[in-house]
């Protein structure tokens, strides 16, 4: 039987709302944006769609909460990395290690994003969900641009072979994303595992900028 809780101090509102957020990257993940059902979402939590629409004026309002919390926890791994010390080769290694890291955690909220790159530019939205939508876009091309950055400064150290810093930042995040088209977690696998998993990705990706 499903049950209303709904959270009453900003902590036990915000552990809620991230747990229909879990659910929600995952069920658009699976079925798309446009295949998913507010109802969908609900049964995803066990709980009555009354629940999901106390936190969320509507689906697409979902999806932007999930678009916004996959980008924040995706730069929380991956920004300190490009201000840390070492070569730009070293920190462009380390940044796309916990960006895979980070993908295979939570490949539902990497998902969603990428779908709200390209595949919502059709839908009828209001004003301030274009805005946002728009805002969250802007926040996604400043992701990568903070990776163009570095992949200038390792070329101009000596530790990245010379190319136009804004395609190999492009493509490097590209072949980096495409992880999530052929990644399954495997029962039991631990988080060092991953790691590993991680490092041989992105060796063999920046591989192709090595002098």
């Amino acid at each position: 039987m499903k049950t209303e809780q709904f959270g009453v101090d900003a902590g036990a509102h915000d552990a809620a709302r991230t747990i229909i957020l879990d659910a929600a990257a995952d069920v658009f993940q699976r079925q798309g944006f446009t295949r998913t059902t507010v109802d969908d979402i609900a049964d995803a939590i066990d709980a009555t769609k009354g629940r999901v629409y106390y936190y969320f004026r509507s689906k697409f309002d979902i999806f932007l909460a999930v678009y916004e919390h996959g980008m924040r926890k995706v730069r929380e791994a991956v920004e300190p990395l490009a201000e840390s010390p070492g070569t730009g080769r070293d920190r462009l290694r380390a940044m796309a290690v916990a960006h895979i890291e980070n993908l295979m955690v939570y490949p539902g909220y990497h998902n969603t994003i990428h779908q709200g790159v390209h595949g919502q530019a059709t839908t009828a939205l209001k004003p301030r969900q274009l805005e946002r939508l728009a805002e969250l876009n802007r926040t996604r091309e400043d992701y990568e641009l903070m990776f163009r950055h570095v992949v200038t400064e390792g070329m101009a150290d000596g530790t990245l072979r010379a190319e136009d810093p804004k395609l190999a930042a492009r493509v490097l995040l590209s072949c980096l994303n495409a992880t999530d088209m052929w990644f399954q977690p495997r029962p039991g696998q631990t988080t060092a595992e991953l790691h590993d998993l991680a490092v041989r990705i992105a060796d063999l990706v920046i591989g192709g900028l090595d002098q």
